[in-house]
């Protein structure tokens, strides 16, 4: 069975799309990353408060209220989701630990042309003109490799932890994706590739899985530069964590950028492209974009989840209607990360049935 990681190897990016700038060596923004679209940093005067529901999972009404959410912004929300806080910060501290390090201390890990883990740029930065004010470090599984570079004598923790979330994450994706499957009455037969959960190997040989840390380091222009362009996800739904820092934000039709605001102990759960497909386009594949702070450094961290690399997905039967057909074709997870690897926004245009 392939692996998320080999479906990478096959799209290498260069060395310019890879390599973050050092940061904190700059007193002004580089025209490399000014961006000239005056109103990306706007959002929706009509809306002080975030339309984004925050749903408790322990809710008895919780599965409907899921459905719903992804049906209409695609986007929820979540707290009382069984991940304990104390690893959540865990993980915050270590993050921060290695976006503190020097630049120079930093490259060591840097993810390699045809790499689908280690320390560099956002994947989607070819598709613009223009750099963006972001740097990340992206983990399949134990991060072992790339952090016994930076730390010879105590890269143990670091890795016990960030393999110990993937754990608590794929555990929690599994039963968001059963409760959404539910919400749509699909049953676990036709969800056979869903692994049980008593497999607690991580980031799974059998699901495509990645943990991706993100640093936006406060900016001397933050409103000349992007932290993270427009772009959707690729896979079923995506987890994330954010610092007390406001940046994420979604579009609506009809509304523009709406801001997705912290909630302290909540986890923002984003529908991808794959889910757009299964549901027929049913559920939107949000896209979202993330604003920097002029004084304040932003922290997140997001677990992809999808199915097996190998596996083939096609609109579900029971969410069409006897008048509907299948807007997309069959396509295999391995083959449509490549399509969105290379053609990011356009992707699904090359699928449609």
């Amino acid at each position: 069975m392939s692996t998320l990681s080999e479906a990478y190897e096959d799209l290498p990016l260069d060395l310019q799309h890879i390599k973050p700038v050092d940061f904190a060596s700059l007193e002004a923004v580089p025209d490399s990353h000014v961006w000239h679209d005056s109103s990306f940093g706007a959002c929706s005067d009509e809306h002080e408060k975030s339309l984004v529901p925050v749903i408790d999972l322990e809710d008895s009404n919780a599965t409907e209220l899921i459905g719903k959410a992804c049906e209409t912004l695609g986007v929820f929300q979540l707290k009382n989701h069984g991940i304990p806080l104390s690893l959540i910060e865990e993980v915050k501290s270590e993050a921060a630990r290695f976006f503190a390090l020097s630049a120079r201390q930093k490259l060591k890990a840097l993810r390699s042309p045809g790499g689908a883990t280690g320390y560099g740029i956002a994947r989607i930065t070819p598709f613009f003109s223009k750099y963006m004010w972001h740097e990340g470090f992206t983990i399949m599984g134990s991060p072992v490799d790339h952090v016994k570079e930076l730390w010879p004598h105590d890269h143990e923790r670091f890795c016990d932890v960030m393999v110990n979330y993937q754990k608590k994450m794929k555990v929690l994706a599994e039963r968001l994706t059963r409760l959404i499957f539910k919400s749509l009455n699909i049953s676990d037969e036709e969800i056979s590739w869903l692994s049980s959960t008593s497999n607690d190997s991580g980031s799974a040989s059998t699901v495509s899985a990645a943990l991706q840390l993100n640093s936006y380091p406060p900016c001397p222009e933050p409103n000349q530069t992007m932290g993270l362009a427009p772009h959707t996800d690729t896979f079923l739904l995506t987890i994330l964590h954010q610092t007390q820092t406001n940046g994420l934000q979604i579009f609506k039709d009809g509304s523009g950028w709406l801001p997705v605001p912290p909630v302290e102990g909540a986890l923002v759960v984003n529908m991808g492209d794959l889910f757009h497909i299964l549901t027929n386009a049913r559920f939107p594949n949000v896209l979202h974009r993330v604003v920097v702070s002029g004084t304040q450094q932003r922290l997140s961290t997001a677990y992809f989840y999808g199915p097996p690399i190998d596996f083939i997905l096609s609109p579900f039967s029971k969410v069409l209607n006897s008048a509907q057909a299948p807007h997309y074709r069959s396509v295999a997870v391995k083959e449509y990360v490549a399509i969105k690897a290379q053609n990011l926004e356009k992707a699904l245009s090359f699928i449609r049935a």
